[in-house]
């Protein structure tokens, strides 16, 4: 029987209780990885948990310097170091433009999305970077379709999502040669707990729940493909291993090939 891709490795994955974080901890998994998590909500930190006792949970909130420094000090106590830290924290807009911001609101919508969408990872690495240095490891952020192409967010997603494109050529520029860093930018995703934002009033809504969301996810595609978190993780999986050794300041787009849309 063959090794997995990932035999031996020690991840963190920030993110990680639901949609692409929990699906990238599957197949970080099933790659031959161990995994510590850190996750906000504490009933999907006990699902995880139930399901996956050799994973160690660290239960906090990613924006915070406090979570990330915890969550990675449980990763290297209970491994011994860390080799690999992915961030898939996130949460949208519903494609709310800038005419449909109040000015009373937009202080608030732009410091609670940025905090989530690019502080966390600024965090999560700041906390990971004396264990990957030691490791040679390498950093995998999430970016998203939105940070290439018009129309898949509003004002605050789009550009939060840029600005995590800056990070991963900026991290990727500042940390080599000793760190890799790279980004997943998947375009839109099935079976999400991706939810809005609270200071619009959206925190309850899912985008998930979005009407007939297969059917439009694969007819906006060349590939006419509605992806899942489990279908963007593979990405992860190749990102994090020797295989993509060389890869650094890159991006790979599980998105349905919407670039070569006409």
């Amino acid at each position: 029987m063959s090794e997995g891709w990932l035999q031996g490795q020690r991840a963190l994955v920030v993110g990680a209780g639901s949609g692409i974080g929990r699906a990238v901890v599957d197949a970080f998994i099933s790659e031959g990885a161990r995994v510590a998590v850190l996750e906000k909500d504490e009933q999907k930190c006990k699902a995880l948990l139930a399901a996956l006792p050799e994973v160690v949970v660290s239960c906090g909130d990613a924006t915070t310097r406090d979570a990330n420094d915890n969550a990675v000090g449980d990763a290297v106590d209970s491994f011994g170091g860390l080799d690999v830290l992915v961030n898939c924290v996130g949460i949208f807009d519903f494609y709310r433009g800038l005419s449909d911001l109040d000015s009373d609101i937009i202080d608030q919508a732009f410091d609670e999305i940025f905090a989530v969408n690019v502080k966390s990872h600024i965090h999560s690495v700041k906390a990971a970077l004396p264990a990957l240095r030691e490791s040679k490891g390498n950093i995998i952020l999430t970016e998203s379709t939105s940070a290439y192409f018009p129309g898949r967010g509003g004002v605050l997603y789009v550009s939060s999502k840029f600005a995590v494109r800056g990070l991963v050529v900026a991290l990727a520029n500042e940390l080599a040669p000793d760190i890799r860093v790279n980004g997943v930018a998947p375009g839109g995703t099935l079976n999400t707990d991706l939810r809005g934002l609270g200071a619009l009033g959206l925190e309850s809504r899912r985008l998930n729940d979005t009407p007939g969301r297969e059917a439009e996810l694969a007819g906006r595609v060349p590939l006419k493909v509605a992806l899942s978190g489990s279908d963007h993780a593979w990405s992860y999986v190749f990102l994090a291993s020797e295989r993509s050794r060389g890869i650094s300041g890159g991006v790979i787009h599980p998105d349905g090939g919407i670039a070569i849309k006409s």
